[in-house]
């Protein structure tokens, strides 16, 4: 499929395009109908729901409120402060989308009720005709400015509700657009060039832009929640890019080491590609373990973020051959194609810092593994202190008028105001319920509604706020105690109400959650790594980046700190559904990492059996790429900040520590350290358990050898000739730069893929003879102590190849 997308590149291109423009078109018509359902079959704040549903089965659309405040020593009731509010009130009414306007000017009793008692706030209710995400912005906006115009000195007017919300929100785009530039500057740095820059860059944007648009539509068929389409572009753009990353660099790296521009395309689709599609597939197996919830909530994400991981993952294996395949060589960088043109072909071999560091574990992994375990463990301290619950508007900004519209009615009218009680009865007589109610410690007010079809509503307001654990705790006592008491079948609702039973289904499920998304990386590790303790490693890994990343979540968000420099609102509780989504997307990203580490690393234990040289070597080859891939992440996740939505930006600062966490202490130092501490039994995998799992391979195999591997005979004779396809040698002289042979210089022979095919070591006049299974492209390494390693591709024919390799001095390679 690779090789047919880069040779139809431009059919492939059209294709992509035409897709996009033409849901973008469907999109722009269809509109969008996002729906927040909160409530849980089963719970009280359901049963409350259902009976409200039947005793007023007209909907109303969206009530919003306009509130003011005068200065100290004066009076809402003053009729200048009526003169200038009450036309502003009047203007609203009239306007074509607003079906009702209550203002405490209109009657005695209104007043009473929405003037506080000091006289200084008070609050009009306006109900718009429609709910608030099909309210037009145009029509709120109105509203806002015609209600704003009436302040003056010593008078001040804001506005609350979910309508306002909408238009206080950053333009949509914004995190995205910071993402993807800072993820470009990580690219560009990384590749040196433009045009394999921009290649992740594409690649995610064409699949988060089919992601959002296609759950646009699907709006329209099912309930996804506002969220939804948030979530998925913050986990798209960060997959898309990911993904693209691993297999540029693949292919960038094929291109390097001497293979043909589509060679090269072809093997890293055969190579990373798989990876890929195996990591976008565990992403979405994580995804889809939400559905285990039982949450109608959870199942609008679940769609949206899935969508769009499958969409990136298919622009990855198909849009991105086909766009290599128009840059051809130019994905290189202008200095990296004229040094390939003079000093030919790169080494195999890694180099750098990434190899000083990978050595300096070997040596020290004890003191590595403690420090990274210790790190980690104070990070996840301030977990014990979590709390799951739900924001609202008193955790906007200061600068928002819905947050000094919430913080002037809990001044006027009780901080629990702003999210009061609905108890439910099946009857109509509930005088005595209510005078029970009204004697509750934590209640401040109890009021009636009439009855409707034997439906009673009692609407109560506690002492305390929303988020409050008072209020949770004055929920169980109506539930638990008071209304038994009363003798009356009554349930408590209400939006607090709904987001406590939320809020405790969710944390009495998520310990089973937990267990399936780690029993099932466990399970694919198994399956690919063909040992039991690698996939233990991983599952306690998992535990400990989960840990340590909402450790920080509730450092941040639920303990206050940094929220004002980061501009994030005000502290509370973490919101109910985020660890279900972080859990998923972290089990994913973790084992994209981990496949993509420990896959080198078996790779070369397969060859060498050398656990020491397995972890060193595949340490050394794949952090660069993992801390890059990491860096993109933190970058997309960190602009969520932007987003202007408080669960956005919960959920991109701690997915961007959960990446940072991972990638830079677990996968970097612990992960290593641990190998190395674990030694051969890293890989021990029971004889009976080996011949029952199933065989999943990330990487192709390699072909097998046409002969066995010959045992290397000093001066042995050079066959002649060869069957046309069979095995060959390669044969030849190791020297110095001066001419002067070197003796017990190690050969290897490399497959294109990596894969060790023979070794052998020089004689003391250097010569050496190594064994190819047929006519080939292959990579022949050597290295001697002293001497600076040397690697180069070459290409055997149908007999064998007579090839000297010339040694100069210096270091050895740390690798190796």
């Amino acid at each position: 499929m690779a090789r047919w997308c880069y040779r139809h590149r431009l059919v492939v291109l059209v294709l992509w395009v035409g897709a996009l423009f033409g849901l973008g078109a469907a999109g722009t018509s269809a509109g969008t109908d996002y729906s927040n359902v909160f409530s849980l079959p089963d719970t009280d704040s359901k049963r409350a729901y259902d009976l409200m549903t039947k005793a007023f089965p007209e909907s109303s659309g969206d009530t919003d409120t306009v509130v003011w405040r005068v200065d100290e020593g004066a009076s809402a009731r003053d009729a200048d402060v009526r003169s200038r509010v009450g036309p502003a009130l009047e203007e609203i009414a009239g306007m074509k989308g607003v079906g009702e306007v209550v203002s405490p000017y209109a009657s005695k009793e209104a007043g009473a009720a929405q003037i506080s008692e000091n006289g200084r706030i008070a609050y009009a209710r306006v109900t718009f005709a429609e709910e608030a995400n099909s309210v037009p912005k145009e029509l709120v906006q109105d509203v806002v400015d015609t209600a704003q115009r009436a302040e003056r000195s010593g008078l001040q007017v804001e506005l609350g509700g979910q309508a306002i919300t909408r238009i206080q929100e950053p333009p949509t785009g914004i995190a995205e657009t910071v993402g993807i530039a800072a993820a470009a500057v990580v690219l560009f740095l990384a590749f040196g060039s433009l045009f394999a820059m921009l290649l992740p860059i594409v690649i995610a944007v064409f699949g988060v832009g089919l992601g959002m648009l296609s759950t646009m539509l699907l709006s329209h068929v099912t309930d996804i929640p506002e969220v939804a389409p948030l979530l998925g572009s913050l986990i798209g753009l960060g997959v898309g890019i990911d993904y693209a990353l691993f297999i540029v660099t693949r292919h960038r790296r094929g291109i390097l080491r001497g293979m043909e521009p589509e060679a090269s395309a072809v093997q890293a689709l055969n190579t990373a590609g798989r990876a890929v599609l195996f990591a976008g597939g565990t992403v979405c197996i994580a995804l889809a373990g939400m559905l285990v919830m039982n949450m109608r909530f959870l199942d609008g994400v679940v769609i949206a973020a899935s969508l769009t991981v499958v969409l990136s993952v298919l622009a990855a294996i198909t849009l991105l051959p086909s766009l290599l395949g128009l840059l051809g060589p130019k994905v290189l960088s202008r200095r990296q194609r004229r040094r390939l043109a003079v000093t030919g072909p790169e080494p195999a071999e890694a180099s750098g810092l990434a190899a000083r560091w990978s050595s300096y574990v070997q040596k020290r992994p004890r003191s590595i593994a403690a420090l990274a375990f210790v790190v980690m463990a104070f990070l996840a301290l301030p977990l014990l202190s979590l709390r799951l619950g739900a924001t609202d508007q008193g955790n906007h900004q200061e600068s928002t008028t819905t947050r000094q519209a919430y913080d002037m009615l809990a001044d006027g009218f009780g901080p629990g105001f702003n999210g009061p009680l609905q108890v439910v009865a099946e009857e109509a007589d509930t005088g005595n319920l209510v005078a029970t109610i009204r004697e509750t410690e934590g209640v401040a007010t109890v009021a009636a509604a009439p009855p409707a079809d034997g439906i009673s509503v009692i609407n109560v307001v506690p002492t305390t706020s929303p988020q409050s654990e008072e209020t949770d705790r004055l929920i169980d006592r109506l539930r638990d105690d008071v209304i038994p008491e009363a003798g009356v079948e009554a349930h408590v609702g209400g939006v607090t109400a709904v987001f406590k039973d939320f809020a405790a289904v969710t944390g009495d499920r998520l310990p089973y959650f937990v267990g399936a998304i780690i029993a099932l990386g466990f399970l694919l590790l198994l399956i690919a790594f063909r040992s039991l303790v690698v996939p233990l490693t991983a599952a306690l890994m998992n535990l400990i980046a989960a840990a340590a990343s909402f450790g920080v979540l509730v450092a941040v968000f639920q303990w206050g700190w940094g929220t004002e420099l980061l501009g994030v609102g005000k502290e509370g509780p973490i919101t109910a559904f985020l660890p279900v989504i972080m859990l998923s997307l972290l089990f994913g990203l973790s084992m994209d990492y981990q496949v993509f580490l420990v896959s080198r690393m078996h790779e070369e234990w397969v060859h060498t059996k050398d656990n020491a040289r397995a972890v060193r070597v595949g340490l050394a080859e794949t952090s660069r790429v993992i801390n890059c891939a990491a860096l993109i992440m933190i970058c997309v996740f960190s602009a969520f900040v932007l987003s202007g939505d408080m669960e956005g930006a919960m959920a991109g600062i701690g997915l961007a520590a959960a990446v940072a966490l991972d990638a830079f202490i677990l996968r970097t130092a612990l992960v290593p350290a641990a190998m190395h501490l674990l030694g051969r039994a890293n890989w021990w995998l029971p004889a009976g358990l080996e011949k029952r799992l199933p065989h999943l391979a990330v990487e192709p195999r390699e072909p097998e050898p046409a002969v066995p591997e010959p045992e290397y005979v000093p001066h042995a004779r050079v066959p002649e000739s060869h069957d046309e396809g069979g095995a060959s040698v390669v044969h030849g002289f190791i020297r110095t730069t001066e001419g002067e042979p070197v003796e017990g210089a190690v050969l290897t022979l490399l497959s294109r893929g990596g894969s060790r095919l023979d070794r052998v070591t020089s004689l003391a006049d250097g010569s050496y003879i190594v064994a190819a299974p047929s006519a080939g492209a292959y990579l022949l390494a050597a290295t001697a102590p002293g001497y600076e390693a040397r690697a180069r591709h070459i290409t055997v024919a149908d007999g064998p190849l007579v090839y000297d390799v010339e040694l100069a001095q210096g270091e050895m390679d740390a690798v190796n």
